[in-house]
């Protein structure tokens, strides 16, 4: 009898331990999808930061924040949304206002992208936190700039949370994982 009374205290005892290690950290979708390279079709967000060079302007070109409300603050024309557009799409929009705003005869706008909003990585790593992105990112050299895995992290998958999107997808930790700017990704902890 006292050996069942044990057993089922050290049995409830490692239950209420696992429930206590547990976070929900949102909804988690089943059927990963292709993930595509940001200069294949990029739309800019928050904290990108831009080059906006206006050909035999140099007074109009320079290098500007996409900022808290979604636009570049730009000389003569003032403020053009730049969230969810991509570069070509808002370069349109600055040289129809320089012509539009007679400033410019014919403008010719080009915007790169210099610097990506920051990739997150926290879970089971060694180094949580902000990382700057860069082209070519994955999660297996995400993890590997992170510091690698705890001794409880997951060896076989990785959660990632695109910008704009609610729920976690699950993916194989791989070299194959394409990480994209402003991603969060999760490192789940493995149980055996």
């Amino acid at each position: 009898m006292i050996k069942r009374c044990v057993f089922l205290g050290l049995l409830a005892g490692l239950g209420l331990l696992l429930t206590g290690c547990y976070a929900d950290f949102g909804p988690v979708g089943g059927d990963p999808t292709p993930i595509i390279t940001p200069a294949a079709a990029y739309h800019l967000q928050l904290g990108d930061r831009v080059t906006v060079t206006v050909y035999d302007e140099p007074n109009l070109s320079g290098v500007y924040d996409v900022n808290p409300t979604g636009s570049l603050d730009l000389p003569l024309i003032g403020s053009v949304r730049a969230v969810g557009q991509t570069p070509v799409e808002v370069e349109r929009v600055v040289e129809g206002r320089y012509k539009g705003g007679k400033f410019l005869e014919a403008p010719h706008v080009t915007i790169t992208v210099v610097e990506y909003r920051p990739v997150y990585i926290f879970g089971e790593v060694a180094r949580p936190g902000s990382y700057p992105y860069r082209t070519g990112l994955n999660a297996l050299s995400m993890v590997t700039e992170a510091g690698g895995l705890t001794y409880r992290g997951s060896r076989s998958s990785v959660l990632i949370q695109h910008a704009g999107e609610l729920a976690w997808t699950e993916y194989p930790l791989l070299a194959s994982v394409t990480i994209l700017p402003g991603d969060l990704v999760r490192v789940p902890e493995r149980y055996f």
